[in-house]
């Protein structure tokens, strides 16, 4: 799937829309397994294979903030702006991990302009991320993104 090419001034008329969803991508046990190593979380409920078999999920899920950043890659294989010169995830105003992501699950992002404010030489663009777990009956995490984008 390609990117959707857009640009940053045609957003500005645009707060309140579903700018992107983004392609499916598989949560596997190895994606989960690197995460725990690069930052030391080892909980079981995230490595242990066969624990986790007699947990209320019965498999392995994924670590919350793994789900969260992926943010950043769904958006950039979903999106690119052919008007910046830079852009700069700047934080977050909140963050909620609504359900879990078992492995072997696929997630994607619906990304909605939220806010659009002018910058010294850019804009800064709040967005509502709504990360979705294929089959899923309800959202596995929604956050409020803020990036800064630079002409």
């Amino acid at each position: 799937m390609s990117t959707a090419a857009l640009t940053i001034r045609g957003l500005e008329n645009r707060v309140g829309e579903e700018i992107a969803v983004s392609p499916w991508l598989e949560i596997t046990q190895e994606r989960i397994d690197q995460f725990a190593k690069a930052i030391d979380d080892y909980q079981w409920i995230h490595v242990d294979r066969e624990r986790a078999k007699h947990s209320p999920y019965g498999t392995t899920i994924a670590h919350g903030f793994l789900t969260l950043s992926l943010v950043s890659h769904l958006s950039e294989i979903t999106f690119s702006f052919s008007d910046r010169k830079m852009g700069v995830n700047y934080g977050l105003n909140r963050v909620r991990f609504t359900a879990p992501v078992a492995s072997g699950s696929k997630v994607r992002a619906r990304f909605t302009l939220a806010k659009y404010e002018k910058i010294e030489g850019g804009v800064q663009v709040i967005w509502n991320v709504v990360m979705e777990r294929e089959g899923g009956d309800k959202p596995v995490m929604v956050a409020e993104t803020i990036a800064r984008h630079f002409f």
